[in-house]
């Protein structure tokens, strides 16, 4: 098993779905788990230690843990199988232990909030891990003129914003918020 700690909780910016990011501890290979909305909420409001009117269900199970005199000892992902990763929580109960089986995502939001390790099977750190690519440096095409080849493209890039600014006239432009029969309507589905 490898120990990770949480990276980060993001959004994906094309679904809305939130990604746990997981890093390889005293190590640069990361982890990533798609998540619920929900657990992805539970984990952060954790992280960021912020304090609720009222337990939330994974302060519930911690306080079930407590009130039972068991112990959250670690959580762990320790299977990918077609595309979904499945997990433990390792508990001592009665003078055993236990591994029940849950979700990853539940597991991390117990195990930020009872601060046990993350641990993550070596199998699926192998097989989904992801390392960060090294600084990728372009040759330099002519040594004599280095500058050139550089400054090339970032000219092309902005002579599309000098056409945008060129062509725009801020005589159609309203204080307002009327709807100008020429101008783009957005691109809406509506809900069902």
């Amino acid at each position: 098993m490898v120990e990770v700690v949480i990276d980060s909780v993001r959004v994906s910016l094309t679904n809305q779905q939130r990604i746990v990011v997981l890093r390889e501890l005293n190590a640069e290979r990361y982890l990533p788990i798609w998540i619920g909305p929900y657990e992805a909420e539970a984990i952060t409001i954790a992280l960021q230690e912020i304090e609720v009117a009222r337990p939330q269900t994974h302060d519930l199970i911690k306080n079930v843990f407590n009130a039972l005199n068991a112990r959250l000892l670690r959580v762990e992902v320790i299977s990918l199988r077609d595309d979904v990763y499945y997990g433990n929580l390792v508990v001592e109960a009665g003078g055993e232990v236990v591994n029940i089986d849950t979700r990853p995502s539940d597991a991390m939001a117990l195990a930020v909030r009872a601060h046990v390790p993350i641990l993550v099977s070596r199998d699926v750190m192998e097989s989904a891990g992801i390392l960060p690519e090294r600084d990728i440096t372009e040759p330099v095409l002519d040594s004599q003129e280095p500058e050139t080849a550089s400054e090339e493209p970032s000219e092309q890039r902005l002579s599309v914003f000098e056409d945008f600014l060129s062509n725009l006239e801020l005589d159609d432009l309203s204080a307002g918020d009327e709807d100008t029969p020429d101008a783009p309507k957005p691109d809406v589905d509506p809900e069902p």
